[in-house]
């Protein structure tokens, strides 16, 4: 009988010695590298392009440039990698524009989000300030927004840009709203691409395109006096508002979800460079 709990003894003692050495499964680093259209990383994708990206992973700082936002209200959560930026209502964080996206003329913006439904107004994801007193200076330079009028499994996403920032005489460009489904409770990407030479925009939701729209005498693209950007809600939200033109409207809100890697890149990406980045992004590479 001693033998007997003997060797069962050595047998647990081995079985607890083997277990400790046996590094936890990680499917990241077992499974075979994902190829996208050659790509295996969306650092992959124009990397020399890049010329700002909010991670969120713990700090409101661009991690090209430094430049770190000021929360009002916000925290982090986890995110679609590592940690992102976490909302509430009336909450949202307000950055200097980078110099380098003041410089842009051909561009491409991505942004993911996981957000409830907009019940309470619409709600801007991403809006570069245009602060101008009168005429365009209601809407900012670069607003990325879910309109009003969406259902429990469909959103109105809208884009609005503005080609000189802070003058009376610049070019407004619209698109949406498009009716696009399912974007609440999960991670969403949109991504806006505009050619400069050509004047035309491209809106693409998860990867997808779901618009394109060329605006007759919009080039070339002026933001060198777009002096500050929000992250969570409208340019006219804010406290103070980031436009002199106009304050808080009763019919907008905030997005009290996650937002996470935010990019910004000098060139229009095209369809298969965005369908790639969102492909790859969203499985962690």
């Amino acid at each position: 009988m001693k033998k007997l709990i003997y060797k069962y003894s050595i047998a647990i003692m081995a079985g607890l010695a083997l277990s400790s050495c046996v590094k936890k499964f990680d499917p990241k680093s077992y499974a075979p590298p994902l190829n996208i259209n050659g790509y295996t990383s969306a650092n992959q994708i124009e990397p020399s392009s890049l010329v700002a990206r909010w991670t969120f992973n713990n700090t409101l700082a661009d991690s090209l440039s430094s430049t770190t936002g000021t929360a009002t209200g916000t925290s982090f959560s986890p995110g679609l990698e590592g940690l992102a930026l976490q909302g509430a209502n009336n909450a949202y964080v307000v950055s200097n524009t980078p110099a380098a996206i003041q410089s842009l003329h051909s561009f491409s913006a991505s942004i993911w989000v996981k957000m409830p439904q907009n019940t309470n107004g619409a709600v801007g994801l991403m809006d570069i300030a245009n602060n101008q007193a009168g005429g365009s200076g209601f809407w900012g330079t670069l607003a990325i927004f879910f309109d009003n009028g969406g259902t429990s499994t469909t959103g109105v996403l809208k884009m609005h840009a503005f080609n000189v920032a802070g003058s009376p005489t610049g070019v407004d460009a619209w698109m949406g709203g498009y009716t696009v489904n399912n974007p609440w409770g999960a991670w969403i990407n949109v991504t806006v691409t505009y050619d400069d030479p050509s004047s035309t925009f491209n809106l693409y939701y998860n990867g997808s395109s779901v618009g394109t729209a060329t605006v007759a005498g919009f080039a070339p693209l002026n933001w060198t006096a777009a002096k500050q950007m929000v992250f969570g809600t409208l340019q006219f939200q804010t406290t103070p508002s980031l436009t002199a033109n106009t304050g808080a409207q009763g019919w907008a809100s905030y997005n009290p979800g996650e937002t996470d890697e935010v990019r910004f890149y000098s060139k229009a990406l095209t369809s298969i460079e965005v369908s790639s980045m969102v492909a790859l992004q969203r499985r962690g590479k």
